[in-house]
């Protein structure tokens, strides 16, 4: 304890810099682990979405956007994702191949975005002709902002990678998961 102190007031540049890094907590585990995932902003003129991995640990929901894993891993098990959730439509999967450490990794990248639990202002799902839709209002840097994600069946890829296939998938156990990890504050 000492020792922390000390080095944070030789240093506090230092501490300042490391607080800039997502980090998850010590025993935190994965609890679902969803790929090919389509994030758009509601807000009015908000431009392009972008594919990212929405990734549902025991304490925070994170969308990852730029990941460490190879692109030969990523296509092989997209591919078996579709197959899972043609299956079964629950979307409390689990990846091969990417635990808790790969996850620590992508999360140094500022691209990527952890939110606690607590944050989620409102969560919900809306059944669109095309898709399953879950839809998220965020306290982001002390303001509101919605997002809808949608996971992805198959993509166009030139001129711009976009999805041209969205999957109709169960997104109520994972709504649940997070209504109930969240401190209730009147």
């Amino acid at each position: 304890m000492v020792f922390s102190t000390l080095i944070k007031a030789i240093t506090g540049l230092v501490f300042i810099k490391s607080e800039l890094f997502l980090t998850m907590e010590e025993g935190e585990k994965i609890q679902a682990h969803i790929l090919s995932v389509w994030k758009e902003s509601r807000e009015f003129f908000s431009g392009r979405g972008a594919e990212i991995m929405l990734i549902l640990t025991d304490k925070h929901l994170m969308f990852i956007k730029k990941t460490e894993s190879k692109m030969k891993w990523w296509g092989a098990n997209t591919q078996r994702q579709v197959v899972k959730f043609i299956q079964n439509k629950d979307v409390m999967v689990m990846i091969d191949g990417y635990t808790e450490e790969h996850l620590r990794t992508d999360l140094e990248n500022k691209k990527n975005q952890e939110v606690s639990f607590n944050n989620i202002l409102d969560i919900g799902v809306k059944e669109k002709v095309w898709g399953s839709v879950l839809l998220l209002e965020i306290l982001e840097d002390e303001q509101s902002k919605k997002y809808q994600f949608s996971i992805v069946q198959d993509w166009v890829k030139y001129p711009l990678k976009d999805p041209i296939k969205y999957m109709k998938v169960d997104w109520s156990n994972f709504v649940k998961y997070i209504k109930d990890k969240q401190l209730v504050t009147e």
